[in-house]
């Protein structure tokens, strides 16, 4: 069972599938801080300085319109029942440019794998069976 296992793991997809969740991860760290670092400030300039990590509902009407992200932090550990749309705001916008760039990977990706199997030529018994091919079409 223990040599199954082994031979599970070496195989290919496992690893190629590991090597991309862990890339995966890094990469959303990074569109996460570039997000909340760089787009959201121009958000919140377009929207006149909104902040929307601090925007939510407080449905027990304990916190105020002007409650600091500590405060929101200290509500939610207390129990509060806030409705925090302002973050979701946030995790949309990362998670749009998250499959965006995805998006442009796996496009470039397909490209370079097209091109390169265009340039390939077919190996001398397969293009040696398709002039057979062509010639029995013809007759």
């Amino acid at each position: 069972m223990l040599n199954d296992f082994k031979a599970f793991i070496a195989r290919g997809n496992v690893l190629d599938l590991a090597i991309g969740v862990i890339i995966g991860a890094a990469f959303g760290k990074i569109v996460t801080t570039f997000t909340e670092g760089i787009i959201m400030p121009f958000v919140g300039l377009v929207t006149g300085g909104m902040d929307f990590k601090a925007k939510f509902w407080d449905l027990s009407g304990k916190l105020g319109a002007g409650a600091t992200p500590e405060q929101i932090d200290e509500a939610i550990k207390g129990g509060a029942p806030l409705v925090r749309y302002g973050q979701l705001v946030s995790d949309i916008i990362t998670f749009v440019i998250v499959a965006f760039v995805m998006f442009m990977i796996a496009k470039a990706a397909m490209s370079y794998f097209a091109k390169l199997a265009a340039q390939t030529p077919p190996p001398p018994q397969e293009a040696l069976l398709t002039e057979i091919r062509d010639l029995l079409k013809t007759k």
